[in-house]
């Protein structure tokens, strides 16, 4: 069967037909993933395209209806004008009607707004109409309303649309202007304007074809619209209108022209004309016209890509089961070396495979198995050893653990390890970790299987480690004790000196003491706050060098030694060579701390009148030595004390050694009793500029 199985592998492997039909069913498969997002996006972006569109042709309704609106208004203005311009005719000055009657039956042939004009008494008492002969009977003034305005402002008012008049056959909208002399009100001008030629306006007044326009005086009468400039004629009134007036505010309502064509509209007041409106209205089915084409293309889009993703599927689930056949076709093929390759990654492993059978309380296991225990083994194939022989080779407690290993992998079934140490002639005493588990059932679990490993490095490594955070906790403590003996010893005194300065200053003042005594203690007490500030900058740059970022590594080096020199006397003599060229920030902030630690050591044991500082830049490293003409001491008891726990872990010399070497430097100590000191410091930089590059680029 597995042989079977591998020829059928070998075959597709050489025949060139199968992977072409792979490569276009894989080349389907794309298509259909990038056509269905296309197909979706190009639809959802037809539909926002529509809907922008929508929104424009609002916008348009809106600038539509600001033109109309002052179109009407400035006509309404006009007529206005020209209505007071006849009022003030110098006929009426001496009551001369005959002449103001030719005159205004001049004006209104000439005006095309114009219907009829006639003056009227305060009393009501029309006294002549320019339709009528002079001097014929008149019968009563009709929309007293604007007739009344007249007499209570005496302005010019524009009424509504009037009733229906059968002498002419029209209903007229009055425009009424008062006739006023030497203070007092003689006559009421009226004007009877046609509500066709305010159609005509509204026609004339720039809406787009097929846009509709309607007019609407104070009491909702319709008194002109489009494209119907007819629509004076009619009495009835449109709900919807009547609504849209109501709402006043309201800037996007439905209505319906008397065609029964839908329309979405806006409105806008008429100014001077006492509660006249405007309205235009953009036609729904022209303003959702292109929302719906966008829909209906929405809509199949989104079936197509149904359709092609229904496609994909069967594409894909082919797909996968081919690939679910070549796998494991593979998997067979790759079974039979898993064998020849698990001896191979033993053996280059160094690990001892092993048995270890409770039932018969032996153990059986390779050669490197035995030679890891320090057993005696056959040349070839397993050697079996009986379990109280290996438990003999441990020490009691961990003869314990392994057996307790032993059981935990009875009794879960699961893989456990256990570690313990040997001792040999040859090595002494060294760490081996035992790995395996116990197959079968629960009831039937006695033997398990292993690997045996050497691991005396890695339990060496975790000593080291161990030992480094102990020393670098303790270190971090001293730091911790030294920070707080120069807040108490030196800020805690200054701040001390400062307060009680305040204080004497204040009952001074108090006192009224004389200015140049209080000018003295202020004084003093300036410099007490500027050696506080000088402390804590001391104090915060021994924390974090920021001197290392602002100045670079040599010139915080040379600021450093400079102040180092004025604050406690000493001579330093420093010389830098290759400076043109930067650190890593890690070997920057490792030489500053080399420098700092150096100088703390002179400072603390050398008694030294002079230090002599040399640090060095080239192509493949770093060269730092430090000198000094103090008292010397023998650098092998130094080190034996730091060993045996004569000095502080993590000071001086050993935390100069411990810094070099996390950079893979090396350091040497060159001193006698009496000769003072010099320490050379060598810190490779090839791989730390590699690095360097690398962030940079």
């Amino acid at each position: 069967m597995r042989a079977s199985m591998i020829a059928e592998l070998s075959n597709r492997l050489s025949s060139g037909s199968g992977r072409s039909k792979e490569a276009v069913w894989l080349f389907t498969a794309l298509v259909l993933t990038a056509a269905i997002p296309v197909l979706l996006f190009g639809g959802w972006m037809a539909y926002i395209t529509a809907d922008q569109e929508r929104s424009y042709a609002r916008q348009a309704a809106t600038e539509a209806l600001t033109q109309v609106a002052h179109r009407i208004e400035g006509e309404i203005s006009h007529e206005i004008q020209v209505a007071e311009t006849l009022a003030s005719s110098a006929a009426l000055d001496d009551g001369n009607l005959g002449d103001f009657y030719r005159e205004a039956k001049r004006i209104v042939a000439a005006r095309p707004l114009w219907e009829t004009a006639f003056l009227t008494k305060p009393d009501r008492e029309q006294v002549l109409n320019v339709l009528r002969p002079l001097g014929a009977p008149l019968g009563p003034v009709t929309d007293s309303e604007s007739f009344d305005a007249v007499l209570r402002t005496r302005k010019p008012a524009l009424g509504g649309l009037g009733p229906y008049q059968a002498s002419i056959g029209k209903r007229l909208v009055a425009l009424r202007v008062p006739v006023i002399r030497e203070g007092e009100l003689r006559y009421i001008l009226t004007v009877g304007l046609l509500p066709d030629q305010i159609g005509t306006i509204l026609g004339q007044a720039g809406l787009p074809a097929g846009w509709a326009g309607t007019v609407i005086d104070a009491k909702d009468e319709i008194v002109a619209r489009t494209p119907d400039a007819r629509a004076a004629s009619a009495s009835a009134k449109t709900p919807a209108v009547q609504e849209a007036i109501a709402r006043g505010g309201s800037n996007s309502l439905r209505t319906q022209t008397r065609e029964g064509m839908d329309v979405e509209t806006v409105h806008r007041g008429l100014a001077g004309t006492e509660g006249w409106s405007v309205h235009v209205g953009v036609p729904v089915v022209e303003l959702n016209a292109p929302v719906s084409r966008s829909l209906r293309l929405l809509v199949g889009g989104t079936a197509a890509s149904v359709g092609l993703a229904i496609a994909l599927g069967l594409v894909i689930a082919r797909e996968i089961a081919q690939r679910r056949r070549m796998e494991a076709l593979q998997s067979a093929a790759a079974l039979l070396d898993s064998e020849k390759r698990g001896a191979l990654a033993i053996d280059a492993a160094e690990l001892g495979t092993w048995r270890w059978d409770l039932t018969a309380n032996e153990f059986s296991g390779c050669n490197r198995f035995g030679a890891l225990l320090g057993l005696p083994s056959a040349r070839s194939g397993e050697t079996r050893w009986s379990a109280d022989r290996i438990f003999a080779l441990l020490e009691p407690a961990h003869r314990a653990a392994l057996a307790s290993f032993g059981g935990a992998c009875l009794e879960s079934g699961k893989s456990g390890s256990v570690e313990f140490p040997v001792q040999s002639d040859d090595r002494g005493e060294y760490w081996l970790r035992a790995a395996g588990r116990a197959e079968g059932p629960p009831n039937r679990r006695h033997v398990i299987h292993g690997v045996l490993a050497d691991i005396d490095i890695l339990k060496r490594a975790e000593a080291e480690r161990s030992h480094l955070l102990r020393r670098l906790a303790s270190a971090q403590e001293e730091e911790q004790r030294r920070i707080s003996r120069e807040l108490h010893d030196q800020i805690g005194q200054t701040v001390t000196g400062l307060s009680l300065g305040l204080k004497a200053l204040e009952q001074g003042l108090a006192k009224g003491s004389n200015p140049e005594a209080a000018t003295e203690q202020v004084r003093w007490l300036e410099q007490l706050a500027a050696q506080i500030g000088r402390d804590i900058h001391r104090t915060a740059s021994d924390l974090r060098p920021t001197a290392i970022d602002d100045l670079g590594i040599f010139r915080a080096i040379e600021a450093y030694a400079a102040e180092w020199q004025e604050r406690y006397g000493v001579r330093i003599d420093i010389q830098t060579f290759g400076r043109d060229n930067s650190l890593p920030p890690d070997v920057a902030a490792v030489l500053y701390r080399l420098v700092q630690e150096g100088l703390t050591n002179v400072l603390k044991h050398a008694s030294a009148s002079k230090v002599s500082i040399v640090l060095e830049k080239k192509s493949d490293g770093l060269a730092l030595v430090l000198e000094d003409d103090g008292v010397g001491f023998d650098p092998e008891s130094v080190s034996r004390n730091a060993m045996g726990g004569g000095q502080p872990s993590g000071l001086g010399l050993s935390g100069m050694k411990e810094r070099v070497a996390l950079l893979g430097g090396t350091i040497a100590v060159e001193s006698a009793p009496g000769k003072g000191s010099t320490i050379f410091v060598q810190i490779p930089l090839e791989g730390q500029e590699m690095e360097v590059q690398e962030t940079g680029a």
